[in-house]
């Protein structure tokens, strides 16, 4: 079986160094595309409310992610308290915004990784890491050298920085970013980023150099590679269509992705807001069916979790 990518990093010693070089950037942080140039290492904090240590709310194996990251045994998943997206429909608002966790050392951290392991997951699935690069890498490090051997699995919103990316070169196996919205103005108006559309894509360009298209066993099981999210959101608002063309012509026509039909209002929705109702079948199959014309061919299993 292929060893995750951070094994040949901890063997040459490398590992550490790249965790040293994470932590000098909390000083003055643009860890992601807010820049708040805070000093996170003294106990500032700026947009992603987060310090020198990260926020876990919990770590379970979980059977509802991608096919290709559960097989049998499960996503062994860990929800990183807070983000750096404050999207108004967010599904895991008391996470990302209510801040329900707990601050946990890089040893903690590890042991939670290494209890996944011996549960029987297939991967190590971290959800919402990008404001807590630098902790990621401590525990890895950490859960490394006491024998952890599970691919990582970074599952974020899409609103990284590539240089912060950099940081986890020959780390990250498996890169699972949503690509949440094309157009600014809706990116804006949901998210506080007007920039997403930019970011996301300089981030996924920067996340395939590193690791390719999604490489799957012969048990179906994921070993490496890029897998993008993407939520079919009511009246076409989240552009499909361009965001499929986007990744057939500069990414690759073999991305694998996942286009999801499970939006609901929630959070800050209200009534009489564009977004304030679910999606309809019709809807989700116009998706489907756009994102087959633009070329893209890999998709997720079809699941429809509105519809009966």
């Amino acid at each position: 079986m292929r060893l995750p990518a951070y094994v040949a990093l901890l063997e040459s010693g490398k590992l550490d160094r790249r965790v040293q070089a994470a932590q000098a950037r909390l000083s003055c942080c643009e860890l992601c595309p807010r820049r708040c140039r805070v000093d996170r290492a003294a106990g500032e904090f700026g947009f992603c409310a987060t310090g020198r240590h990260a926020l876990l709310a919990s770590a379970e194996p979980h059977y509802g992610e991608e096919a290709p990251l559960v097989g049998r045994g499960g996503s062994g998943t860990i929800f990183v308290t807070s983000c750096n997206l404050c999207c108004d429909f967010c599904q895991n608002a008391e996470i990302s915004h209510g801040r329900i966790g707990r601050e946990v050392t890089a040893d903690e951290w590890a042991d939670l990784m290494l209890d996944l392991e011996r549960r029987g997951c297939h991967n190590v699935n971290l959800v919402t890491p990008s404001h807590v690069i630098p902790a990621l890498l401590e525990a890895t490090a950490v859960a490394a050298g006491r024998g952890l051997r599970l691919p990582l699995v970074y599952n974020t919103g899409g609103y990284d920085s590539p240089a912060a990316l950099r940081l986890l070169e020959g780390i990250i196996d498996i890169y699972m970013p949503d690509f949440k919205f094309w157009d600014a103005c809706v990116a804006g108006r949901y998210a506080r980023a007007a920039d997403y559309p930019e970011r996301a894509r300089e981030a996924i360009r920067e996340m395939h150099r590193q690791v390719g298209d999604l490489q799957i066993d012969a048990d179906g099981i994921a070993r490496r590679g890029l897998l993008v999210r993407h939520l079919v959101l009511p009246d076409g608002m989240a552009g499909t269509e361009a965001i499929a063309r986007f990744l057939v012509e500069e990414i690759s026509r073999d991305t694998y992705v996942n286009i999801m039909d499970q939006y609901r209002p929630m959070g800050r929705i209200r009534p009489g807001d564009p977004l304030a109702r679910r999606i309809t079948r019709e809807e989700f199959s116009r998706a489907r069916e756009a994102a087959r014309r633009a070329g893209l061919w890999r998709f997720d299993e079809e699941r429809f979790h509105l519809f009966p």
